[in-house]
């Protein structure tokens, strides 16, 4: 483009918060994604996730791990979007932090789900990158509400939920390795959002991609 920026405009986007930039990876940056997703990001005989997708043999997992993420850009559209953000922590990527929506002109609610590399972990930065794209979804793209997830086996999921404001909303049933767990629903309110103070976030490469959320 004759300005010099991506012409597929979410790559222009960043989130800035006091130590992580969040942003779409690269092609290249997706194979170091992925290099972080097999070195272990749970408990093997735990299962976090709704999709089973780490308990996939190879080259099975790497195959549709590049399925997916490519899936969700060449199906991009301003009514059914999934942004999935790389995150990077003190320059090093950390893991990935996604947001999505369906119908939001319309419903205004966003879904978040996200994944962080083990060594990385309890340090406080999963909370701060869902908090970035909370930012990012109330106060930039105007939304009403947002929703989660977490199996109850997980509590380190819903501790993150609740210390930022989420409300349980009742329970629904998976079975990722076809063993029935509970799942509890999550939900938060844009006004939930801002009765407390929270922490700053700077976004640039909005208005590159502004039209590609159906945020007008």
């Amino acid at each position: 483009m004759e300005d010099g920026s991506h012409p597929w405009g979410l790559f222009e986007l960043r989130l800035w918060t006091e130590r992580l930039e969040l942003r779409l990876p690269t092609e290249a940056e997706l194979v170091d994604l992925l290099s972080l997703a097999k070195a272990g990001i749970h408990d093997p005989n735990e299962m976090p996730f709704g999709f089973a997708w780490t308990d996939q043999p190879s080259p099975l997992m790497e195959r549709s791990f590049f399925q997916y993420h490519w899936s969700t850009r060449a199906s991009w559209a301003a009514e059914n979007w999934n942004l999935d953000l790389g995150v990077w922590f003190e320059g090093r990527l950390v893991g990935n932090q996604s947001i999505g929506a369906k119908q939001f002109k319309q419903l205004r609610s966003v879904s978040t789900g996200s994944w962080l590399a083990g060594e990385f972990q309890g340090r406080g930065i999963g909370k701060e990158m869902r908090s970035a794209v909370l930012g990012f979804a109330f106060d930039h793209l105007g939304a009403w509400w947002a929703v989660s997830g977490s199996f109850v086996d997980n509590p380190a999921s819903a501790a993150v939920s609740r210390s930022l404001g989420y409300h349980e909303d009742g329970i629904e049933v998976l079975a990722p390795r076809d063993e029935a767990k509970e799942l509890m629903r999550w939900r938060l309110s844009v006004d939930d959002w801002h009765a407390r103070e929270r922490p700053p976030l700077e976004v640039g490469g909005l208005e590159l991609c502004w039209d590609m959320f159906g945020a007008d």
